[in-house]
């Protein structure tokens, strides 16, 4: 039953997404007087629907997509091998100005970015999260080896009295000062034992690039973002964690006797122990439970590879605000900003090899996340709505055949050219381009699957 239930969770969000995406390639194709042949969510033969019009109105057999197919396109009805000729027909989408055609084909990115934007707007608005850690007292929850904070003396447990001026900051106070003062020596002091002790600190940020909690980190500044151990969520099969048995529920209390607080630290410390064998210290529906794992290299987007356990975690504890609206369209713009550059990022590392395929999420995987937000909550399934509303988006614009990408790129080398490139070969290219996107839509799936951690 609660696999009909995520299979059911999966087919809402997705069929919601690929509904607007296609959506906007339907409204501008009518408005620029094309006549839309068929409007399907998913790929490959019709299950159900209705013909209103010139449209027939589908859902098809394979729910990882959907298409918009108009009149006298080539390649566009989820099976190119079908292609037919255009008519030269004035409602013929090759009878329209290129310029049109490329407004088409926009749409549908264009589309699933507003909704990303609305939808982090509505959390901004409404349930905008900040951490708890930011608030409190600074207390260091670790500090990694040859850091500019070790040297200075700064250890684990350790309070940050005085940043700057500021007497008795929080790691928000901390993080503003650093902002203002970047690449210049602050003044600090921390408690050590019950010790007061004086410093300086440099927090060096490299040129042309935003000021984050990494570069406060990177100093070896790690705050206790959690007051208690570290909650894992979910496994992933075949990794550290699910070899050494680790389940989701369990709460990491120790890792080599040492006591973390935050997913950023465990990371430190895995990265100074250099991949060796850690004793993790677990408390299991209560009981304390002892387990061994040795961490293996994982490659990270933006942070290159990482010694890595494989388990997602509890974000820690969280206020609730309401932004008003100004401050929800700025924090919608600036989050949608990163959640893409992130997946650039990821995109140029598959290409760089810095990025291995078989970390790519397909539909299996991402069912998966859908059930984890789904239970905990509203806000969490609307911000990993908006990801995936970024991803199809993004993903839609490279210029791969079938995809929207790949016609604005044949419409740019024909307008160099001044004239279509021949539609015989565009149809070849269609072929080649369905049958690469099924193989790796099957290699995707299979991925996930031998990924999927079953008890």
């Amino acid at each position: 039953m609660h696999i009909l239930l995520v299979v059911v969770e999966f087919g809402i969000v997705l069929g919601f997404l690929v509904l607007i995406h296609e959506l906007g390639h339907f409204i501008v194709a009518k408005l620029c007087g094309v006549r839309v042949e068929t409007f399907s969510i998913g790929f490959g033969p019709r299950l159900v629907g209705f013909r209103y019009g010139d449209t027939d109105y589908r859902i098809s057999i394979l729910p990882v997509g959907g298409y918009v197919k108009m009149a006298g396109e080539l390649g566009g009805d989820g099976s190119p091998l079908n292609g037919e000729a255009p008519t030269g027909a004035p409602d013929d989408l090759t009878s329209k100005p290129r310029w049109q055609r490329v407004l088409i084909a926009l749409a549908g990115p264009v589309s699933n970015f507003l909704v990303a934007f609305v939808l982090l707007f509505l959390v901004a608005h409404y349930h905008h999260e900040v951490d708890q850690y930011l608030n409190g007292a600074a207390v260091v929850d670790y500090v990694p080896q040859g850091s500019t904070a070790a040297s200075v003396g700064i250890s684990a447990g350790d309070t940050i009295t005085r940043f700057n001026r500021i007497a008795d900051p929080n790691w928000e106070k901390i993080l503003e000062e650093s902002a203002l003062n970047q690449n210049r020596p602050i003044p600090i002091a921390f408690t050590h034992n019950g010790e007061t002790r004086t410093s300086t600190l440099t927090i060096t940020v490299p040129p042309n690039t935003e000021f984050g909690l990494d570069d406060v980190a990177n100093v070896g500044l790690i705050p206790r973002m959690d007051p208690g151990p570290i909650n894992v969520l979910t496994v992933t099969g075949g990794t550290p964690a699910d070899r050494a048995g680790l389940q989701a529920g369990d709460q990491l209390v120790t890792i080599n006797g040492l006591q973390l607080h935050s997913v950023p630290a465990l990371l430190a410390f895995l990265k100074d122990n250099k991949g060796a064998p850690d004793t993790l210290g677990v408390l299991r529906n209560g009981q304390p439970l002892t387990l061994t794992a040795t961490p293996e290299k994982m490659e990270t987007p933006g942070a290159g590879d990482q010694y890595r356990l494989g388990f997602t975690y509890r974000p820690p504890p969280a206020d609730i605000e309401h932004l008003p609206i100004g401050a929800s369209v700025s924090q919608s713009i600036k989050d949608n900003r990163e959640g893409s550059m992130l997946i650039l990022r990821v995109i140029k590392g598959l290409f760089t090899r810095h990025v291995a395929v078989n970390q790519m999420m397909g539909p299996v995987g991402m069912a998966q996340q859908i059930d984890i937000a789904t239970q905990m909550g509203i806000w969490p399934l609307l911000n990993l709505i908006s990801i995936i509303s970024l991803n199809l988006g993004i993903f839609n614009l490279m210029p791969f055949p079938l995809l929207d990408g790949g016609m604005i790129l044949f419409l740019i080398v024909e307008s160099i050219m001044r004239r279509d490139v021949n539609q015989q070969f565009k149809e070849v290219v269609y072929q080649v381009a369905f049958v690469c996107i099924i193989l790796f839509a099957f290699f995707v799936i299979f991925n996930d699957i031998t990924k999927l951690h079953l008890h």
